[in-house]
């Protein structure tokens, strides 16, 4: 099948890669000359675990293709996905206004019947504008399908390849059949494709970002008062998720959410309930628990080193807002740091990914390097951000040999309290008892 990806961001690349992987033939179109030229010559514009092999290797057999010309991208397509990205707006607005320019532009260009299908976030109702948009450029026939994606940063690839649910918001029973073909090498076990009118397609995808994350500050909220009790949310945790009817996932502890979809995704949808006259109690309690959750740990910090800020070095591992990823957006880490930074802390820290990104989100006023051991020399204290695996299970006895003193702030409960005590390290995490040998 021939197909067109418009942007080649997170989404868009991982889409036309995975589809490409499939033998579909795919144009990726984006207006960044930089970002085309870099891709021709195989430089993946951000980190993505398999991403780079997929690129390659499609582009080398010919299957992927990468140009700035939008009217080849459609001239060259059965299905074109709309891949831009919907930022926050001020007013917690999801702006999508790159999603109809995109669409207007695809209507002056559009010379054959296309299905016109939209992967980026979009708030509902963007479907009845897309398409009235390119009827007012064009007579020429098409459909619009909203086919919101689900990708995990840094587990992008194994989610397209092997989804949880495809959803396909349409109501034309031959696209339906088109739809289902693209998506059938992704379904050998089984058929996990729904169809639904395109609105519910498009609240779907809110609806489950906000679900989640609704489900990571509850537990940041339980955290904070088992701190106040003396309970250990980690065996709170454990506990409420062997409940079948609650789960494990999405349920750990720490220092709050971040990244480009949940904190956005959660504000378009507060936005769009006010619009509409709907208060989203839940979704603005989600919002302020986040911050909270935030403000706390730093605060936690703060005080420690209360009347000695200017003279703290602050160690920190982990600068991505998750692991796996260099994506350092609405970061809890960027957030934290920025609170260290105004009260004259310095910075030393390290992130396998993310530490060029961070540097220049906080105006190269941090230190980074190359090796995480190397961050915690004369540092005052470590300060953990993001569960990278390699942080999991580290050298304790580098880490009090490098420290002034051995403390350690975690804000994603990596380690066993009961363990790092007899390290002798004094030791902070989200939800448990601190240990202080």
């Amino acid at each position: 099948m021939k197909i067109c990806v418009v942007g080649v961001g997170y989404v868009g690349l991982v889409t036309a890669g995975c589809l490409a992987g499939a033998g579909n033939n795919v144009v990726c179109v984006d207006n960044d000359i930089e970002k085309v030229a870099g891709l021709k010559n195989g430089v993946i514009p951000f980190y993505e675990p398999a991403l780079t092999e997929i690129i390659k290797h499609n582009e080398k057999l010919g299957r992927l293709h990468f140009t700035t010309d939008l009217k080849f991208g459609v001239d060259n397509a059965l299905i074109i996905f709309l891949a831009v990205g919907t930022p926050s707006g001020a007013d917690g607005s999801a702006d999508i206004s790159a999603v109809l320019a995109v669409a207007s532009d695809i209507g002056e260009n559009l010379g054959d019947y296309r299905i016109i299908a939209t992967k980026s976030t979009v708030p509902v109702g963007t479907y009845k504008k897309v398409t009235d948009i390119i009827k007012s450029k064009t007579q020429t026939p098409f459909d619009y399908v909203s086919n919101p994606e689900f990708l995990k940063e840094g587990a992008a690839v194994e989610d397209f390849m092997y989804p949880d649910r495809i959803i396909i918001g349409t109501n034309n029973p031959a696209v339906k059949e088109i739809m289902a073909r693209l998506y059938g090498p992704f379904m050998r076990k089984r058929n996990r494709i729904l169809f639904m009118e395109p609105a519910s397609a498009e609240m779907t995808k809110y609806a489950a970002n906000t679900m989640l994350a609704t489900r990571i500050s509850f537990m940041n909220e339980v955290s904070a008062l088992c701190e106040k009790l003396g309970a250990d949310v980690e065996q709170v945790r454990a506990g409420i998720g062997s409940d079948s009817r609650i789960g494990p996932a999405f349920l750990f502890p720490g220092v709050g959410f971040g990244g480009s979809c949940f904190p956005k995704d959660v504000r378009a949808l507060i936005h769009t309930g006010s619009e509409h006259g709907v208060e989203m109690a839940i979704a603005r309690s989600v919002e302020r628990v986040n911050i909270n959750a935030q403000e706390r740990f730093a605060q936690r910090i703060k005080d420690y080193f209360a009347g000695r800020e200017s003279k703290t070095v602050l160690a920190v591992w982990g600068l991505a807002f998750k692991a796996k990823t260099d994506d350092v957006r609405e970061s809890p880490a960027i957030y934290c740091i920025k609170k260290f930074l105004d009260c004259r802390m310095k910075i030393k820290a390290y992130d396998p990914e993310a530490a060029s990104g961070a540097a220049k989100a906080l105006d190269g006023k941090i230190e980074t390097f190359q090796n995480g051991y190397d961050a915690l020399d004369n540092a005052d204290a470590l300060v953990i951000f993001t569960d990278w695996l390699q942080f999991r299970n580290p050298d304790f006895e580098v880490i009090t040999s490098k420290l002034k003193k051995p403390v350690i702030f975690d804000g994603r409960n990596l380690y066993d309290p009961s363990y790092v005590r007899k390290q002798g390290i004094e030791y902070y995490s989200i939800g448990r008892a601190p240990v202080v040998p």
